[in-house]
């Protein structure tokens, strides 16, 4: 996007900054300006200057030498060989020491090329005559200028003014890096905007008059819209008694400054309310229009068109076209069609401006092949608000022109208006997403600015529609950085535990989990969370299981890939078996993965993730080695007492009498135990194979870093060792519930260091000892201060059915 200072300031009174300035101050407001050209850049010197005297060189027959008028007291002699030159006419002279930007060939010299005083075949030249490419432009910008030979000004022009800004050469282009959600800035108008709020300056954009003779445009034409998606608004007016003329020096000078070359004063005009408001509009022969009835549809199957380049295009369905009762007249959005173009016969027009769906414009103009500038502007997503007020500038400009005579009234197709929204007003939310400390007036008084409104009663920011970028608090949020300034705006850390430098609560405890898993051999493995559903079967899950109710992927892999698991035990077991396979002898391994588990199929929201520590193992080690990792894990997080483990887990893929819930608080943190021998073969490994998977989101829920120092014992420890015979279904950790129940408060710890069944121990018995170690904090024990919680423990143990071994 490129705009015109001048213009810019035209409406934006009081703006006077050099370009640079200009540039850093509206890229530090959020409107990013890459660079500007300075169109008199290299040029010095230059006025308007009339040929009085023309005389022939005594010396050469092409040159002639020139007394011209340059606003002094005596004409300057300059020698010429332009072919064009005639007294009378009023030139651009560069007098002696001034500079041009390049040769009369259009080339660009940098630094310019100094003119001085000389002479020509002996006669003294006190300066040149300019031709419009030594100016550094060309007769696409200036189309009046000769072919060969000097620029001739209008007899307007004021003798002795400086020749640059004449022309409206004195100018600069700022060439801007819009974003496409900013679509309002695609128009000098929003620049503008942006540009008075920046600097605090009042804006003036153009102030429309109503227009319109006392006729209907109605009884002129019709207009139907067969697809209000794809076309939600459409405006027409009407205008007769055309006059085909140039358009004016300003509004040229401006459509060159913005590298539009001018034509005539209509097609000028559509192109200046384009660049002015960003709204495209295009014009049409109502003459050509058959039934005087315009029908926007989409396109026919291999519908074929010619458009205003003469270049026959072939649609499809898709492609969006603006017809009359009888055939397409153009390309909605892209570029009109021959057959209704605009001549310098014509007599009456009819001028559209509309609002087309954005990505339905993109896709048809990379189908056919074609972007315009009008096609970049509506494939960004026009607000339709703004077409009603472009076309009534247009109509203005028409008649004060004189290019026309507007019939009264408009068409304008607009089913369903859009509306702006409403944002809650928090500016406490503002500063804590900033970091600063800014005042809600002051953030009332930047919103202002840009001309977002406020509603005091219900504390609501209401945004215009043509603001499609404002969606929630932190957009507003970003409107007062950029006007209180992201320079003033200090260095301060995010809220929150991750700026105190440390991990958060759950990245500590799965850190807790890898120590403990790679301090006791575990080397870490991941895996895929796509997997096949053939994993069910080989786990010998039931056919009624929750954990088949899986998420379906829609565009998987493959089958292998086609789900989401639901368990984490098939990715282990599959990295075990390759080990097996590669003849590992003892491996152990360890993941932190999720798995996802749907809330209900067919899925209606998001699946509920779940991390999982999973541990697997073969070769050395057995079922308790792997309780032990689990209880080390447990104590390292925080978890001080002691898990229970139930035995009857009824996991299929476990070994009916080798597999554990691990239990704590009341709650199963997960199980553990050796994989069934049909799920082990199922993998091809024929060895026995060991699994613990713990849900961590219990863990974090349960564990606590929290640490309470005791100092060393100071007295000793009195220890007792109970042997007692059990029946096998009693298990340990009845036994220890007994222990703690009993022990009172001076039991220090106890531990299992025996279990025995065979010849010595009756059928259906077992026998179990334990070490029980008592102690006080501020006393030495004497006996009966042991003797008393081992009586209790002893008489509970008798009434669950356990005797003393003899």
């Amino acid at each position: 996007m490129n705009t015109s200072l001048k213009w810019i300031k035209d409406m934006v009174p009081g703006l006077s900054v050099s370009p640079q300035e200009y540039m850093d101050a509206m890229t530090l407001s959020g409107t990013k300006a890459e660079g500007y050209e300075a169109f008199d850049k290299d040029l010095e010197r230059i006025v308007v200057g009339q040929i009085k005297q023309i005389t022939p060189h005594p010396d050469a027959d092409k040159l002639v030498v020139c007394q011209v008028d340059v606003g002094g007291s005596e004409p300057v002699q300059i020698v010429t060989g332009a072919p064009n030159v005639k007294e009378g006419q009023k030139v651009p002279v560069v007098l002696d020491g001034g500079r041009v930007a390049g040769g009369h060939d259009g080339t660009k010299t940098e630094g310019g090329i100094r003119i001085k005083k000389g002479k020509l075949r002996g006669v003294v030249s006190n300066g040149m005559m300019c031709s419009i490419e030594e100016l550094g432009s060309d007769r696409d910008m200036f189309p009046d200028a000769p072919e060969e030979g000097i620029y001739i000004f209008p007899d307007s022009a004021p003798v002795g003014e400086d020749a640059v800004r004449q022309l409206g050469l004195d100018d600069v282009s700022v060439e801007y890096e819009i974003t496409s959600n900013r679509v309002d800035c695609f128009s000098v108008i929003g620049i503008a905007r942006e540009a008075a709020a920046t600097f605090g300056l009042p804006f003036r954009p153009p102030v429309v008059q109503p227009t319109g003779n006392a006729e209907d445009v109605n009884a002129y034409i019709q207009v139907r819209v067969d697809d209000t998606a794809l076309c939600p608004r459409y405006t027409a007016r009407v205008v007769k008694n055309i006059k085909i003329a140039p358009s004016p020096e300003w509004m040229q000078r401006r459509l060159m400054a913005q590298g539009i070359r001018p034509i005539n004063n209509i097609v000028d005009i559509t192109n200046y309310v384009m660049e002015e408001y960003g709204q495209p509009m295009h014009a049409y022969d109502l003459d050509t229009i058959a039934g005087r009835q315009i029908i926007v549809r989409r396109a026919k199957k291999d519908e074929k068109f010619v458009t205003l380049d003469g270049q026959e295009r072939v649609l499809d369905d898709t492609v969006l076209m603006i017809c009359d009762a009888e055939k397409p007249v153009g390309i909605a959005g892209i570029m009109g069609g021959e057959n209704s173009m605009i001549t310098e016969h014509v007599t009456t027009m009819l001028f559209e401006a509309a609002c087309f769906d954005g990505t339905n414009i993109r896709r048809s103009a990379k189908k056919i092949g074609m972007r315009t500038d009008a096609s970049g502007k509506f494939e960004k997503g026009l607000d339709p608000n703004n077409a009603m007020d472009a076309m009534n500038r247009a109509c203005q400009l028409i008649e004060e022109l004189g290019a026309g005579e507007v019939v009264g009234g408009a068409v304008d197709i607009y089913p369903q208006k859009k509306e702006g929204k409403r944002i809650p007003f928090e500016p406490d939310q503002y500063n804590r997403l900033l970091g600063t400390d800014i005042a809600p007036e002051t953030m009332l008084e930047y919103f202002a600015k840009i001309e977002l409104g406020y509603d005091k009663t219900a504390n609501e920011v209401l945004i215009p529609s043509w603001r499609q970028d404002l969606e929630c608090r932190a957009d507003l949020a970003e409107e007062v950085a950029r006007f209180y300034g992201y320079d003033k705006i200090g260095t301060t850390l995010p809220s929150g535990e991750a700026t105190t430098g440390k991990l958060s609560y759950k990245l500590r405890i799965e850190a807790v989990a890898r120590d403990v898993a790679e301090y006791c051999g575990f080397s870490q493995g991941m895996v895929y969370s796509f997997e096949s559903p053939k994993v069910f079967d080989k786990l010998l899950l039931p056919a009624d299981s929750d954990l088949r109710k899986a998420v379906v992927i829609a565009n998987p892999l493959g089958e292998d890939f086609s789900i989401m698991r639901t368990i984490s035990l098939n990715g282990m077991l599959t990295s075990l078996a390759t080990n097996y396979n590669r003849r590992n002898k003892d491996v152990r391994l360890y993941e932190l993965g999720n798995i996802y588990l749907p809330k209900q199929l067919p899925l209606t929201e998001l699946p509920q993730e779940r991390m999982q520590f999973t541990l697997g193992m073969y070769g050395e080690g057995d079922f308790y080695t792997l309780k032990g990792v689990i209880e080390e894990f447990l104590q390292q997080a925080g978890m001080h007492k002691k898990p229970e483990y139930d035995p009857d887990a009824q996991k299929p893929f476990l070994h009916p009498g080798r597999q554990a819930l691990i239990c704590y608080d009341g709650k199963t943190l997960g199980y553990f135990g050796e994989v069934h021998p049909t799920v082990a073969a199922n993998y091809s490994m024929k060895e026995r194979v060991y699994v613990a998977v713990i849900d961590m989101p219990l863990i974090v829920e349960l564990s606590s870093f929290d640490r309470k120092y005791t100092g060393i014992a100071r007295f000793p420890a009195v220890t007792r060792d109970l042997s007692m015979v059990c029946p096998k279904q009693i298990l340990a950790g009845d036994i220890e519930k007994i222990i703690e129940a009993k022990g009172g408060k001076n039991l220090e710890s106890y531990r299992l260091f025996d279990i025995y069944e065979g010849n010595q121990i009756k059928i259906g018995y077992k026998s179990m000892a334990y070490s029980i170690v008592f102690r006080a904090p501020d006393r030495t024990l004497d006996e009966a201060s042991v003797n008393e919680p081992v009586s209790r423990i002893i008489q509970a143990l008798e009434e669950k059915g356990i005797e003393l071994r003899k």
